[in-house]
């Protein structure tokens, strides 16, 4: 009772691990659990988040630098307003006075500069320096007309002389320090057009902001630094957990296909918070290995527990055979049975050990390189008798030295299966091919007979477990009914091998006769 409760636990294993499989790649993943979603997600964020916060903060600079300026404008009305009355005076005194009254009106941080614009001439070129406070070389304020000139300034002038104007320009002071006009304030006499100029050092007139794109000042550099070095961070962040977890994913690949050894996802790791996942994977690892080696191992034990008492049994029947006459028919009978019976109970024996064999596969496929040409002549070989003794007739065309990636009782299991599949199936005079060619990355395995073919609409259930399409009494593809010799497993059995080594296998019936089984199995 126990070995029959272990036989279908592990019998029932590996398809109710294939229906879940399929579930989870059925059922739609949300999208919002992507880590690339997040991480786009999060790239607009960086993205959009210094746009809008830029745009508020320079609308606040703007701002900031109207008041500024506005400040500046109404000093420069001072000054004009204190030099007018010296201003209006149609004689010589303004250009006698203005060198000693500017010194008074200039501090340390504020300088003035004034300009005539005589009455009678006309134009940008008219304008020129009477008196500067603190005083400047001649050629220093050759330079500063020039600037106000090159920059369009005095073109306001020119027209009306009139109207206070706000600005923030930057130029060289004859000692070398920065300097940037603040204002200019025209004053109208019979003079001419004078031209009042405040202007102020860089340091005394808050810093460098005044006069500079928003983007250029030191906070915003300040910012765009420490941005771009939090957005490397976490970018960096982002890009460190989808490699590890990639690498996880690739080691997992290897594992499966043999390429790399179980318990190597802790040396892949390289993100300390997910050590214990990478211990838990190794562990995991393991258990799986183990698991299919008991599983073997309980498969060879438990055939191995059975067959010998049914050897005894089939023994036994051969005095009960020479014991019980012709005549009798009901012992007769009896004995009929029960040599049936046995032969039942042997076959179940055997697609029990097969399936929990084929269960461990599932589980640990082995991944070594096969020579799939040699196999399957070997196979051949073994069947022509087989063959020659039903009348059918086999041959086949085998591409030499293609190798696979795989274990070679796995592929026999595979190809064994679909012989004995088309041999049943096949009467005297039909005929069985097996072809084997090879693409850039796969093997394709092809198996034909002029049997009775499937019913079309039973195709995509002949590779299902305990379905098989031999002739049953109804003659017809049904699940295996009880008494039958055959139990349905094997091209059952042929899917769940080529799905372990990444293979795949499909039917179809030929446009005459027969059926068509193709394999597909991964190179090495």
């Amino acid at each position: 009772m126990m070995h029959g409760r272990a036989e279908r636990r592990a019998a029932e294993t590996a398809p109710r691990a294939q229906i879940q499989s399929k579930r989870r790649h059925e059922e739609p993943r949300p999208r919002g659990n992507s880590l690339i979603t997040k991480f786009g997600l999060l790239v607009i964020a960086f993205v959009a988040l210094p746009v809008v916060v830029y745009q508020e903060f320079e609308q606040a600079y703007q701002e900031k630098q109207r008041l500024l300026l506005e400040s500046v404008r109404e000093q420069g009305r001072l000054m004009a307003s204190n030099l007018r009355p010296l201003l209006l005076r149609d004689d010589s005194t303004p250009f006698v006075e203005l060198p000693e009254r500017l010194p008074e009106l200039a501090t340390d941080e504020m300088g003035v500069r004034v300009l005539l614009s005589p009455k009678d001439e006309t134009g940008v070129e008219s304008f020129y320096f009477v008196a500067s406070a603190p005083m400047m070389a001649p050629a220093a304020l050759e330079r500063e007309r020039a600037l106000l000139v090159d920059s369009g300034i005095l073109d306001q002038l020119v027209e009306s002389c009139s109207g206070d104007l706000a600005l923030a320009v930057r130029h060289q002071s004859s000692d070398g320090q920065e300097e940037m006009l603040t204002s200019i304030t025209p004053v109208t006499t019979e003079t001419g057009c004078w031209a009042i100029i405040g202007t102020h050092v860089k340091d005394g007139f808050l810093g460098t902001s005044i006069g500079q794109p928003y983007w250029q000042t030191w906070e915003v550099r300040l910012a765009i630094v420490t941005y771009a070095l939090l957005t490397v961070l976490v970018m960096g962040m982002f890009f460190t957990i989808w490699r590890n977890i990639n690498s996880f994913g690739n080691q997992a690949r290897m594992i499966r296909t043999g390429r790399a050894a179980p318990g190597s996802f802790a040396r892949t790791n390289r993100v300390p918070e997910l050590e214990m996942v990478a211990e838990e994977f190794d562990r995991m690892t393991h258990s799986l290995v183990d698991s299919a080696d008991s599983m073997r191992r309980a498969a060879e034990d438990n055939a191995h527990a059975f067959k010998t008492p049914i050897a005894i049994m089939r023994q036994s029947l051969e005095p009960l055979r020479r014991i019980v006459p012709e005549e009798h028919t009901r012992g007769r009978r009896a004995i009929d049975l029960i040599e049936q019976a046995i032969d039942r109970l042997d076959h179940l024996v055997s697609s029990a050990r097969q399936l929990e064999e084929n269960a461990a596969e599932l589980l640990d496929p082995p991944r070594e390189p096969i020579n799939l040409s040699r196999l399957v002549e070997r196979m051949m070989n073994s069947y022509e008798d087989s063959f020659a003794a039903q009348g059918v007739g086999f041959f086949g065309t085998l591409q030499p030295n293609v190798v696979v990636r795989g274990g070679e009782d796995l592929l026999e299991t595979v190809v064994e299966n679909i012989l004995d599949n088309a041999l049943g199936l096949c009467h005297q005079g039909d005929e069985v091919s097996i072809e084997l060619t090879a693409l850039a990355s796969e093997a394709i395995v092809t198996v034909r007979d002029s049997g009775p073919g499937v019913p079309p609409g039973q195709l995509d259930h002949i590779f299902e477990r305990y379905v098989s399409f031999r002739p049953t009494p109804a003659r017809r593809i049904s699940p295996v009914p009880e008494g039958s010799s055959h139990a349905g497993i094997g091209l059952w059995i042929v899917r769940r091998n080529l799905e372990a080594i990444g293979g795949r296998v499909f039917a179809q019936n030929n446009p005459e006769r027969g059926l068509t089984i193709t394999m597909r199995i991964p190179k090495a």
